[in-house]
């Protein structure tokens, strides 16, 4: 019997990915029909719209679990499937209490795709092509999202719009039960019991490193395009358009990251010196905030920030070994999220008192942190 394709594979498991995000990331796009439908406050729709990633954190960790007890090609099936079932729901709930819940809920579901394709690539991808092929997993994102802002818009009403999502996630998850082959797994050792990889400090230290350089990621994602119009004057179409295009240049940066890893034949020491990078390009960023310098300089830190974050995903699938790997993603996942979710409000703290240049300032310093913290051994296999 012939081995299945692993490139396949890969498209499948990216495929539950960016089904994920197309709801849980493209909500936003509907917070203006959120409001007038609804009749909420702009603060009250934005609870809405963050509740798929609320929904999303609790269950990363018990996803990951399932995934490596009972199967990648289970556990993203079944993940989806739940996901299009709350959205369905959800597009026809009146009461916002009621669709919050239901949107929660529906994260929760969509969360099995992001430990569970992880492990497809570590299943299915050799060491030596496993960087490469988790970068271009690791594009599911801003792919799912880009999707959401095509689908979104042509929709007139909000209800409309998740049936969408819904449909979207529901044959995703048809595709990936008929088609996705779980990877062979290693065959345990007689009379032993594969013990915790969180014995080891390295994989410690990558979560933490990867929590760390969240905060610049997410400080020129958030404010680059207000900087833009505040500090630089731009028109806000035209700062928008800069972006959406650092967006795709930001893909592009992780499958290169991806392609260096595998080449060097370690994870952890590219994550290392892009650390460092990333840290230098916001220390002249916050240098230069106030001068013309400042729209180029914010544009490669948000490009630079984002480059990287396969290299971490691999490291912690690597680390973890085949039997944890479900497990490690998942709160690699859960760790970056929780640091996501309180940076932008931090970081507008620090600008509304003391300016962008501070705000970048000790971006940097944390990305430098997380150089220092980032483990120097190879990472096996």
């Amino acid at each position: 019997m012939s081995s299945p394709n692993r490139w396949a594979m890969l498209s499948l498991g990216m495929a539950a990915q960016g089904a994920g995000c197309v709801f849980m990331y493209g909500l936003p796009f509907l917070l203006p029909a959120i409001q007038s439908e609804l009749h909420l406050t702009l603060a009250q729709a934005g609870i809405l719209v963050g509740a798929p990633s609320a929904g999303m954190l609790c269950t990363l960790i018990a996803w990951g679990w399932a995934a490596d007890r009972y199967g990648e090609r289970l556990a993203m099936t079944a993940g989806l499937t739940l996901a299009a079932v709350f959205l369905g729901a959800a597009a026809f709930a009146s009461d916002p209490v009621v669709l919050g819940v239901l949107l929660a809920l529906a994260g929760a579901g969509g969360a099995a795709s992001n430990a569970a394709s992880g492990r497809v690539v570590l299943g299915w991808f050799p060491k030596e092509r496993r960087g490469v092929a988790m970068g271009w997993r690791q594009t599911a994102q801003p792919l799912g999202v880009a999707v959401a802002g095509v689908v979104a818009p042509r929709f007139g009403t909000v209800s409309g719009a998740l049936v969408a999502m819904a449909v979207i996630c529901g044959v995703t998850a048809v595709a990936v039960g008929m088609l996705v082959a779980d990877p062979p797994r290693a065959s345990a050792v007689p009379g032993r019991r594969a013990g915790s990889p969180y014995r080891d400090p390295a994989l410690w230290r990558v979560h933490g490193a990867s929590m760390l350089l969240v905060v610049p990621q997410f400080t020129t994602s958030a404010f680059a395009l207000t900087y833009l119009m505040v500090a630089q004057d731009w028109d806000v179409a035209q700062a928008g358009q800069l972006i959406a295009a650092a967006q795709f240049a930001g893909a592009g940066g992780r499958l290169l990251c991806g392609t260096w890893s595998d080449r060097v034949g370690s994870r952890v020491r590219p994550m290392r010196s892009l650390a460092a990078i990333n840290a230098t390009a916001m220390v002249l960023l916050a240098l230069a905030a106030a001068t013309s310098w400042g729209t180029p300089l914010v544009i490669a830190a948000l490009v630079i920030s984002m480059s990287g974050n396969g290299l971490a995903f691999t490291a912690v699938s690597e680390l973890a070994g085949g039997s944890w790997a479900g497990r490690a993603l998942g709160t690699q996942n859960t760790g970056q999220n929780l640091v996501a979710a309180a940076t932008p409000a931090a970081v507008g703290v620090v600008v509304t008192g003391a300016g962008f240049a501070v705000a970048f300032a000790v971006a940097g310093v944390l990305a430098l942190a997380a150089a220092c913290v980032t483990p120097s051994e190879p990472v096996s296999s």
